[in-house]
């Protein structure tokens, strides 16, 4: 999972830092990363496959391979967050689980009191790297 990992991470951050009139978001062939780019550009942001295929072709891997990596880290991410782990990625952000309290809001429609149950929200903070990057 180390290669993968690191691929993860060059690509989140190998493109930091780069405006769009780099030579790199001019090209817009039929590579999953020209295909992001294009979408982002429209304001239509990366989807699952467009990431999928930004990391086979980072990586060196087959489409199946980034997908099954992918998956992984999801699942281990989703797996540690139910047991209410915290999952800290070093320059990248940290997900944490908090408990939201039970609560009494309004039906929109109708405008009666209604119960909101208490419940676990997943939340994600940014690390320092990944806001420098973006900025």
């Amino acid at each position: 999972m180390g290669r993968i990992a690191s691929a993860i991470a060059r690509l989140i951050f190998d493109s930091g830092g780069k405006s769009h009139s780099s030579p790199r978001f001019h090209h817009h062939g039929d590579s999953a990363e020209s295909r992001a780019v294009a979408r982002s550009c429209k304001g239509e942001g990366m989807n699952k496959n467009d990431l999928i295929g930004s990391v086979a072709e980072t990586a060196g891997l087959s489409k199946s391979d980034a997908a099954s990596a992918v998956e992984g880290v999801f699942d281990a991410i989703t797996a540690a967050l139910k047991k209410g782990d915290e999952v800290r990625l070093v320059g990248f952000g940290t997900f944490t689980v908090a408990r939201r309290k039970a609560s009494t809001g309004r039906n929109p429609r109708t405008g009666e009191p209604m119960k909101i149950k208490a419940s676990n929200q997943p939340k994600f903070k940014a690390g320092k790297v990944l806001k420098d990057s973006v900025n």
